[in-house]
Protein backbone atom coordinates (compact mmCIF):
# COMPACT_ATOMS: atom_id res chain seq x y z
CA UNK A 1 0.00 0.00 0.00
CA UNK A 2 1.24 3.87 -0.97
CA UNK A 3 1.34 6.11 1.78
CA UNK A 4 -0.93 9.24 -0.07
CA UNK A 5 -0.42 12.91 1.25
CA UNK A 6 -3.60 15.12 0.84
CA UNK A 7 -2.68 18.66 -0.19
CA UNK A 8 -4.64 21.79 -0.42
CA UNK A 9 -5.18 24.83 -1.92
CA UNK A 10 -7.59 27.05 -0.52
CA UNK A 11 -8.24 30.65 -0.24
CA UNK A 12 -10.96 33.44 -0.25
CA UNK A 13 -11.10 36.21 -2.82
CA UNK A 14 -12.99 39.91 -2.03
CA UNK A 15 -13.81 42.56 -4.26
CA UNK A 16 -14.44 46.40 -2.72
CA UNK A 17 -13.98 44.14 1.10
CA UNK A 18 -17.12 41.32 0.33
CA UNK A 19 -16.09 37.83 -0.36
CA UNK A 20 -17.15 37.34 -3.96
CA UNK A 21 -15.56 33.88 -4.43
CA UNK A 22 -13.67 30.69 -2.22
CA UNK A 23 -12.05 27.66 -3.28
CA UNK A 24 -10.65 24.66 -1.55
CA UNK A 25 -9.04 21.80 -3.92
CA UNK A 26 -7.22 19.14 -2.93
CA UNK A 27 -5.07 16.44 -4.34
CA UNK A 28 -3.42 13.44 -3.97
CA UNK A 29 0.64 13.12 -3.52
CA UNK A 30 2.40 9.73 -3.06
CA UNK A 31 5.97 9.83 -1.16
CA UNK A 32 7.52 7.72 -3.77
CA UNK A 33 10.02 8.09 -6.72
CA UNK A 34 8.01 5.29 -8.73
CA UNK A 35 5.03 7.84 -8.50
CA UNK A 36 6.30 11.39 -10.34
CA UNK A 37 3.94 10.67 -13.00
CA UNK A 38 1.11 10.34 -10.66
CA UNK A 39 2.03 13.47 -8.33
CA UNK A 40 2.88 15.58 -11.66
CA UNK A 41 -0.68 14.69 -13.68
CA UNK A 42 -2.68 15.58 -10.04
CA UNK A 43 -0.15 19.08 -9.49
CA UNK A 44 -0.91 20.05 -12.54
CA UNK A 45 -5.22 19.13 -12.36
CA UNK A 46 -5.18 21.21 -9.13
CA UNK A 47 -3.00 24.19 -9.89
CA UNK A 48 -4.99 24.85 -13.07
CA UNK A 49 -8.49 25.18 -11.31
CA UNK A 50 -6.31 27.14 -8.42
CA UNK A 51 -5.69 29.64 -11.61
CA UNK A 52 -9.20 29.55 -13.21
CA UNK A 53 -10.91 30.38 -9.93
CA UNK A 54 -8.51 33.25 -9.36
CA UNK A 55 -8.96 35.12 -12.63
CA UNK A 56 -11.52 33.35 -14.77
CA UNK A 57 -14.00 32.37 -12.24
CA UNK A 58 -13.15 35.18 -9.89
CA UNK A 59 -13.97 38.09 -13.17
CA UNK A 60 -17.27 36.43 -13.23
CA UNK A 61 -18.12 36.44 -9.63
CA UNK A 62 -17.15 40.39 -9.83
CA UNK A 63 -19.21 40.86 -12.56
CA UNK A 64 -22.29 39.07 -10.86
CA UNK A 65 -21.53 40.89 -7.33
CA UNK A 66 -21.82 44.42 -9.24
CA UNK A 67 -24.94 43.47 -11.30
CA UNK A 68 -26.38 41.89 -7.72
CA UNK A 69 -25.73 44.91 -5.79
CA UNK A 70 -26.99 47.50 -8.18
CA UNK A 71 -30.43 45.32 -8.32
CA UNK A 72 -30.87 45.09 -4.78
CA UNK A 73 -30.19 41.35 -5.65
CA UNK A 74 -28.60 39.54 -2.65
CA UNK A 75 -24.94 38.91 -2.59
CA UNK A 76 -23.92 35.34 -3.93
CA UNK A 77 -20.42 33.89 -3.16
CA UNK A 78 -19.01 31.36 -6.28
CA UNK A 79 -17.55 28.47 -4.91
CA UNK A 80 -15.44 25.77 -6.35
CA UNK A 81 -14.74 22.82 -4.13
CA UNK A 82 -12.71 19.99 -4.83
CA UNK A 83 -12.38 16.90 -3.39
CA UNK A 84 -11.00 13.29 -3.95
CA UNK A 85 -10.97 9.51 -2.34
CA UNK A 86 -8.81 6.73 -2.92
CA UNK A 87 -10.98 3.66 -3.43
CA UNK A 88 -8.34 1.35 -4.05
CA UNK A 89 -4.33 1.11 -3.17
CA UNK A 90 -2.46 -2.38 -3.17
CA UNK A 91 1.25 -3.01 -4.74
CA UNK A 92 1.13 -0.78 -7.85
CA UNK A 93 -2.21 0.13 -8.58
CA UNK A 94 -3.65 3.42 -7.07
CA UNK A 95 -7.34 4.10 -7.90
CA UNK A 96 -9.41 7.63 -7.15
CA UNK A 97 -11.71 9.66 -7.95
CA UNK A 98 -12.35 13.36 -7.79
CA UNK A 99 -15.30 15.29 -7.58
CA UNK A 100 -15.01 18.96 -8.60
CA UNK A 101 -18.01 21.21 -7.46
CA UNK A 102 -18.40 24.89 -9.00
CA UNK A 103 -21.64 27.61 -7.50
CA UNK A 104 -21.69 30.05 -9.98
CA UNK A 105 -24.63 31.81 -9.06
CA UNK A 106 -28.69 29.67 -9.58
CA UNK A 107 -30.32 27.91 -7.60
CA UNK A 108 -27.38 25.26 -7.18
CA UNK A 109 -24.04 24.22 -7.76
CA UNK A 110 -22.94 21.61 -10.09
CA UNK A 111 -20.53 18.57 -9.57
CA UNK A 112 -18.18 16.65 -12.22
CA UNK A 113 -16.91 13.52 -11.40
CA UNK A 114 -13.57 12.53 -12.77
CA UNK A 115 -11.39 9.25 -11.66
CA UNK A 116 -7.88 7.84 -12.17
CA UNK A 117 -6.20 4.42 -12.24
CA UNK A 118 -2.52 3.96 -12.32
CA UNK A 119 0.05 1.37 -12.64
CA UNK A 120 2.76 3.23 -10.26
CA UNK A 121 5.33 0.93 -11.46
CA UNK A 122 4.52 1.57 -15.24
CA UNK A 123 4.11 5.16 -14.24
CA UNK A 124 0.89 5.63 -16.56
CA UNK A 125 -2.93 5.06 -16.32
CA UNK A 126 -4.72 1.97 -17.54
CA UNK A 127 -7.94 2.40 -19.71
CA UNK A 128 -11.19 0.07 -18.63
CA UNK A 129 -10.40 -2.76 -21.75
CA UNK A 130 -7.46 -3.59 -20.14
CA UNK A 131 -8.64 -5.04 -17.29
CA UNK A 132 -10.69 -7.41 -19.95
CA UNK A 133 -8.02 -8.98 -22.05
CA UNK A 134 -9.58 -12.11 -23.31
CA UNK A 135 -12.97 -10.51 -22.73
CA UNK A 136 -13.89 -8.62 -26.58
CA UNK A 137 -17.60 -8.60 -25.35
CA UNK A 138 -16.71 -6.46 -21.48
CA UNK A 139 -18.27 -3.64 -22.86
CA UNK A 140 -22.16 -5.43 -23.42
CA UNK A 141 -21.78 -7.25 -20.46
CA UNK A 142 -21.17 -4.08 -18.34
CA UNK A 143 -23.56 -2.15 -20.02
CA UNK A 144 -26.39 -5.00 -19.49
CA UNK A 145 -25.18 -5.21 -16.07
CA UNK A 146 -26.04 -1.27 -15.38
CA UNK A 147 -29.34 -2.14 -17.34
CA UNK A 148 -30.13 -4.70 -14.71
CA UNK A 149 -29.42 -2.84 -11.65
CA UNK A 150 -31.73 0.16 -12.55
CA UNK A 151 -34.52 -2.11 -13.44
CA UNK A 152 -34.62 -2.60 -9.60
CA UNK A 153 -34.81 0.51 -8.75
CA UNK A 154 -36.50 2.55 -11.95
CA UNK A 155 -38.05 5.24 -10.45
CA UNK A 156 -34.88 7.23 -9.72
CA UNK A 157 -34.17 7.25 -12.95
CA UNK A 158 -35.27 8.83 -16.49
CA UNK A 159 -37.87 7.54 -18.65
CA UNK A 160 -35.84 5.80 -21.27
CA UNK A 161 -32.66 5.11 -19.78
CA UNK A 162 -31.63 1.93 -21.56
CA UNK A 163 -31.00 4.50 -24.49
CA UNK A 164 -29.43 7.14 -22.07
CA UNK A 165 -27.07 4.74 -20.13
CA UNK A 166 -26.04 4.06 -24.33
CA UNK A 167 -25.59 7.83 -24.88
CA UNK A 168 -23.79 8.34 -22.40
CA UNK A 169 -21.59 5.62 -20.96
CA UNK A 170 -18.09 6.89 -20.70
CA UNK A 171 -15.02 4.15 -20.62
CA UNK A 172 -13.13 6.16 -18.69
CA UNK A 173 -16.06 6.58 -16.00
CA UNK A 174 -14.93 3.78 -13.66
CA UNK A 175 -12.62 3.09 -10.95
CA UNK A 176 -11.48 0.38 -8.54
CA UNK A 177 -12.46 -1.03 -5.06
CA UNK A 178 -11.46 -4.37 -3.46
CA UNK A 179 -14.23 -6.10 -4.97
CA UNK A 180 -15.04 -5.07 -8.29
CA UNK A 181 -14.81 -2.10 -10.39
CA UNK A 182 -17.36 0.57 -10.31
CA UNK A 183 -19.02 2.25 -13.26
CA UNK A 184 -20.52 5.84 -13.21
CA UNK A 185 -22.45 8.54 -14.84
CA UNK A 186 -22.49 12.34 -14.30
CA UNK A 187 -25.38 14.10 -13.13
CA UNK A 188 -28.19 14.42 -15.39
CA UNK A 189 -26.96 11.91 -18.05
CA UNK A 190 -29.38 9.04 -16.99
CA UNK A 191 -31.23 10.69 -14.02
CA UNK A 192 -32.58 13.98 -12.39
CA UNK A 193 -30.14 16.46 -10.04
CA UNK A 194 -31.52 15.27 -7.12
CA UNK A 195 -30.44 11.64 -7.72
CA UNK A 196 -26.94 12.67 -8.15
CA UNK A 197 -23.78 10.84 -9.57
CA UNK A 198 -25.11 7.35 -10.55
CA UNK A 199 -23.22 4.03 -9.40
CA UNK A 200 -22.90 1.10 -10.38
CA UNK A 201 -20.85 -2.08 -8.80
CA UNK A 202 -19.31 -5.00 -11.59
CA UNK A 203 -18.28 -7.60 -9.75
CA UNK A 204 -14.92 -8.26 -10.84
CA UNK A 205 -12.00 -9.77 -9.04
CA UNK A 206 -9.48 -7.00 -8.58
CA UNK A 207 -6.21 -9.03 -7.89
CA UNK A 208 -6.23 -9.48 -11.65
CA UNK A 209 -5.35 -5.63 -12.21
CA UNK A 210 -1.92 -6.52 -10.74
CA UNK A 211 -0.49 -7.60 -13.82
CA UNK A 212 -1.83 -4.70 -15.77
Amino acid sequence: MNFINKKLLEMDLFYEGTLVLKYHIEYPIICSNSARNFNNYNKCIAFNLRRKSENELYKEAVELYKYNKANGYPIMIYEVYRTFEVTFNSYNIVSLYADEYIFSGGAHGNTVRSSQNWNLLRGCMFPLESLFPNNSYFMINILKEINNQIASNPEIYFDNTCNLVLETFNPKSFYLIPNGIVIYFQTYDIAPYSSGIRTFVINYVTKRCYNI
